[in-house]
C-alpha cells in the first residue's frame, strides 16, 4: 500500500509539472510500479474472465478506468534520437502499438479481394485438394431432399399468393443451400434468429408443411394466431425465434441470447441470418461490436445476394463486401460460396465449434444470388437484367449442383428424384387445401398474450374495431369470428 501511495503521489507531481502524458510514461517508472504493485495485469485478468464468464464485471470496470496505459518502453537503445520514435512501443488496450515516423494511411481497399471458400465447382464436382467436413450418405440425401422440398414449397405458395389465396410471400429460390446446409451443421439446442428468408432452417428442424401452410393462411392453428404476415414463422419448440419484418433488429437480440448461453455455460451457440441490406443498419454494427467485446458464441451469417430489394450492393457500401467488416470489429470471418452446400455446411460446422469452444463470434459472408423477386410485391426485372437472373438460375443453381455431387457418389438417381418431387407436391397440395379450410382466429386474439390484464387503451381499441366492423362489414373478411 505504501508503494501505491508513493507512486500515486509521483504521478500527481508529474502532471502538475505539466510534463506530457506519453513523456511521463516513457521516462518514469512510477506508472509501472503502480500497475505491478496495485493490480493484476490486464492479460491475467482477461484470461481469468475467459475461463470464468461469471467473473465480477466491477473488477473489469476498475481495471479499465485505472489502468488504460502501461509503460511505454523502447525495444532497445539507439544512438540517434531520430530512431527512438520509430521503434517506441505504446502498450495500449488491445495490444502493443508501434510508432513510426512515416505518415502512412491504411488503404481504403485491399489489393486483392478476400477469397471465397468453395468445395464443389459449378458442375457439382469436388475441387482438387478441397478441404471440407465429410457428410454421410444419409445426411447428404436429407440435405438434398429438404432443398427440393423448400424449392417446391416456394413455387406452390408463390402461386397461391398470385391466385389471391394468401396475401404475401417471399421465396428463397437460389438460396436453398444456405438455408439447409447451415441448418444441418447446427444442433437442435442452437438458437436461431432468422430474417424472413430462412424457412429451410425451420424445415430442417421438423416444422411440417402443414404448419407452414397454417402460418401463411393465418388460421387459428398458426403458432402466431394469425397475427403475423405470411412467412413470418416462429416456433418455440424448434428454437426458432419469430421473424420480424424490420431489418436487422434480430442481430442485437441474437447477441443478447448468446450472452445468456455463455453465462449459463451452455454447450450451444446462436446463429442469426441477415441480408447484405441489413449491414446498412445501425443494429448490424452495434451487434458485431457488442458480440466481440463480450466474446459471445454467436454466428452472423450474411446472405450477400447482391440486392437489397432494388438497391445493389454498390449503392450500399464501398468495402470488399461484408466479410471485411468483421475484422474491423475484431471478429473472425470467412467468405463462402453460398451456392455450394458442402462449403456452407463445412464453414458453419467449423464456426459453431469455434464459437462454443473459444467463446467468440464468427461472421460468415455467403455469396449468392436472389433468383426470385424480393417478394410478391416486387418485380425485379424492373431493376436488373433478365439474362442475369436466368444465368444464375441455370448455371449456379445450388440444388442442381448438389444433386450432381450425390449422383456422382451413387447416392441418387432419376427414379428417386421423381418419387421425391411427386411426394412433396402431393403433401403440399394437401397441406394448402386443409389450411385454407381451417377457421381463422377470433378477433379478440389480436389483443391477447402481451398483458395479464389488458390496459385501458387496448380495451378501447378493441371496442372501436368491433364498432367499425359492424358499420362497414363489407370491408372486412367474413371468415374471421367476431
Amino acid at each position: 500500500m505504501a508503494v501505491c501511495l508513493r507512486t500515486s503521489r509521483a504521478i500527481i507531481n508529474c502532471l502538475q509539472s505539466k510534463v506530457g502524458l506519453l513523456s511521463m510514461i516513457s521516462q518514469s517508472s512510477c506508472w509501472s510500479s503502480l500497475t505491478h504493485h496495485c493490480e493484476p495485469t490486464f492479460s491475467s485478468l482477461r484470461a481469468q474472465n475467459v475461463r470464468d464468464p461469471d467473473a465480477n464485471f466491477c473488477d473489469k470496470a476498475t481495471l479499465y478506468s485505472s489502468r488504460r496505459f502501461e509503460s511505454v518502453k523502447a525495444e532497445k537503445q539507439f544512438n540517434s534520437p531520430d530512431e527512438v520514435d520509430h521503434y517506441q512501443i505504446l502498450d495500449f488496450p488491445g495490444g502493443k502499438v508501434a510508432f513510426t515516423s512515416e505518415m502512412r494511411f491504411i488503404s481504403e481497399s485491399p489489393v486483392e479481394r478476400a477469397h471465397c471458400y468453395r468445395v464443389l465447382d459449378n458442375d457439382g464436382q469436388l475441387i482438387l485438394r478441397s478441404k471440407f467436413k465429410k457428410v454421410s450418405e444419409e445426411m447428404a440425401i436429407k440435405m438434398y431432399s429438404d432443398m427440393v422440398t423448400l424449392q417446391t414449397m416456394d413455387a406452390f405458395f408463390y402461386e397461391a399468393q398470385r391466385q389471391g389465396r394468401i396475401s404475401f410471400y417471399a421465396t428463397t429460390i437460389g438460396e436453398e443451400a444456405i438455408n439447409i446446409a447451415s441448418a444441418a451443421a447446427l444442433t437442435f439446442d442452437d438458437l436461431v434468429f432468422p430474417q424472413y428468408r430462412e424457412p429451410g432452417v425451420l424445415l430442417w428442424r421438423g416444422f411440417t408443411l402443414k404448419e407452414f401452410a397454417n402460418q401463411c393462411f393465418g388460421n387459428k392453428a398458426d403458432n402466431g394466431k394469425g397475427r403475423q404476415m405470411p412467412i413470418h414463422y416462429g416456433s418455440n419448440k424448434h428454437n426458432y425465434f419469430t421473424v420480424a419484418a424490420t431489418i436487422a433488429t434480430q442481430l442485437p437480440h441474437a447477441v443478447g441470447a448468446a450472452y445468456s448461453l455463455k453465462m449459463d455455460r451452455r454447450n450451444a451457440c446462436v446463429i442469426t441470418y441477415f441480408g447484405d441490406g441489413g449491414t446498412s443498419e445501425g443494429d448490424f454494427h452495434a451487434a458485431l461490436n457488442l458480440a466481440a467485446v463480450r466474446e459471445v458464441p454467436v454466428i452472423f451469417l450474411c446472405r450477400n445476394n447482391g440486392w437489397a430489394i432494388s438497391t445493389p450492393t454498390t449503392d450500399q457500401f464501398r468495402s470488399d463486401g461484408v466479410v471485411v467488416k468483421g475484422r474491423g470489429y475484431g471478429i473472425r470471418s470467412i467468405r463462402v460460396d453460398g451456392n455450394d452446400a458442402l462449403a456452407i455446411y463445412s464453414s458453419v460446422h467449423a464456426a459453431r465449434e469455434m464459437a462454443i469452444s473459444e467463446q467468440r463470434p464468427i461472421l460468415i459472408e455467403a455469396l449468392t444470388y436472389r433468383v426470385g423477386h424480393h417478394s410478391t410485391s416486387d418485380d425485379s426485372t424492373k431493376y436488373r437484367p433478365v439474362d442475369e437472373i436466368e444465368w444464375w438460375r441455370s448455371a449456379r443453381d445450388p440444388v442442381a449442383r448438389f444433386r450432381k455431387w450425390i449422383e456422382s457418389n451413387g447416392w441418387w438417381c432419376s427414379e428417386a428424384e421423381s418419387e421425391l418431387r411427386n411426394n412433396v407436391k402431393t403433401q403440399l397440395l394437401q397441406a394448402i387445401q386443409e389450411a385454407e379450410k381451417v377457421e381463422k382466429s377470433p378477433l379478440a386474439e389480436l389483443f391477447t398474450d402481451v398483458y395479464d390484464v389488458p390496459p385501458l387503451n387496448l380495451s378501447e381499441q378493441e371496442k372501436l374495431l368491433r364498432e367499425t366492423i359492424r358499420r362497414h362489414p363489407q370491408d372486412y373478411p367474413q371468415d374471421v369470428p367476431i
